[in-house]
């Protein structure tokens, strides 16, 4: 028979015991680093690093068009031009991204709704300060840089939305679907005076969709709906840029002597490599194509890459919204569900619109492709957002394996 463990005779060592009880039983003590690791949704922001070197290869491949765009009898752009600046915006992104992602989900909440705070104000003065390019007023000049507040407006907007929409839990007496729908319809008026259409579409499509995931009426939901196509008509007849995007996207009168539009050259160049691609740096059809390094970069990967790299990088995006909305199935807190979905949406409708510009299903929009196109305000913009969806579904497994520890966690 074995001799039992006796902590009264000789020999016994009780701190001893003490350590092996906590190696075996205990978690050793993690840095904020390790801790940060386990918490992370490792496979979102692998997700998210794919399309970033995907971003960088396809911008090496567009970069070539618009040097040559660029470039005139007495300057010469190099071709890689663009590559190196958006090198430059990745290294400046990835670390706002990871810092934001470490952040607790109160001190994440607060610092976006101060963000938004801050974005909608610069928004306001983009008619003083805004600088025209193209014939929109979008963006405004700071000494050595130029950036967009309605990019940076955007995931902060959400965060913002889903705060208040949460605090209907505690009084549902509180009016915050008319509070959300005052906030967005200035925003949409502030962005159809630069005019930005394409935008105005995706903060009104991510407040309606948070309003469908808060729990909103059939009836608000079906006054939404019809102010969604008053909305349509009225941009037809009233916005002269829309309506000529849209007439030419239908063909109405189109005159055939001025030869293809931007959406007909995006076709031809998305289609032009086959499902294989003629191979990197052998597209031509690219070199007809305006803004190929940003609104126009999926039909230059399409031309070089093939199709199937263009249903892959679709699919991408698709496991990328898919795998957010699943982590938040077992979600209870109301705020995190609504900042998430709708921080995925928004990056996920982003992503249809301009691959579906690309593909001629919809009218030129002029939008960027998340983590793809060159940008410096998209990117920083994408890596904000994209820092605070880390944040707030970031999970102890710990926790998460222990039911009872977790349910009362929260309370």
């Amino acid at each position: 028979m074995a001799k039992q463990h006796d902590p009264l005779r000789p020999g016994f060592q009780p701190g001893k015991m003490v350590r092996d009880f906590r190696s075996k039983t205990v978690p050793r003590e993690r840095t904020a680093l390790s801790i940060w690791f386990w918490e992370i949704d490792r496979l979102l922001l692998a997700l998210i690093f794919i399309l970033i070197a995907i971003g960088l290869v396809a911008v090496a491949a567009a970069s070539p068009v618009a040097a040559i765009d660029r470039s005139t009898a007495h300057v010469s752009v190099d071709p890689l031009v663009y590559f190196y600046r958006q090198l430059l915006w990745v290294a400046l992104g990835v670390p706002v991204m990871l810092i934001i992602s470490m952040l607790p989900k109160e001190q994440a909440r607060r610092g976006a709704i101060m963000m938004a705070i801050i974005f909608f104000c610069t928004l306001l003065l983009v008619p003083l300060l805004g600088n025209s390019v193209n014939g929109a007023k979008r963006w405004i000049d700071l000494p050595g840089m130029r950036f967009q507040p309605a990019e940076f407006l955007k995931p902060t907007f959400v965060v913002a939305v889903a705060w208040l929409l949460s605090l209907r839990e505690r009084d549902a007496t509180l009016p915050v679907i008319p509070a959300t729908g005052a906030l967005t319809a200035a925003i949409a008026l502030l962005l159809m005076r630069q005019p930005d259409f394409g935008q105005t579409v995706i903060f009104c499509a991510c407040w309606g969709a948070m309003l469908v995931i808060a729990g909103a009426s059939v009836r608000i939901i079906g006054l939404l709906a019809g102010g969604a196509v008053g909305l349509f008509v009225a941009v037809y007849l009233f916005y002269e840029n829309g309506r000529q995007r849209i007439n030419d996207f239908l063909g109405i009168g189109v005159n055939p002597d001025t030869g293809p539009n931007q959406t007909d050259l995006a076709y031809r160049t998305i289609t032009n490599g086959g499902f294989t691609g003629v191979g990197p740096g052998g597209g031509q059809q690219k070199f007809r194509l305006p803004e190929a390094h940003t609104d126009y970069i999926f039909s230059v990967i399409g031309e070089e890459f093939g199709l199937i790299a263009c249903i892959g990088i679709a699919l991408v995006y698709l496991a990328l919204v898919m795998r957010v909305l699943l982590r938040l199935l077992d979600e209870e807190n109301s705020f995190i569900i609504l900042a998430s979905a709708g921080l995925a949406i928004q990056f996920g409708m982003q992503a249809i619109i301009n691959m579906g510009v690309n593909a001629q299903i919809f009218p030129s929009k002029g939008m960027t492709l998340p983590f793809i196109s060159y940008g410096g305000s998209s990117m920083l913009a994408l890596c904000i957002g994209v820092g605070l969806l880390l944040a707030f579904t970031r999970r102890n497994p710990y926790l998460d394996s222990r039911p009872h520890t977790a349910k009362w966690s929260g309370r």
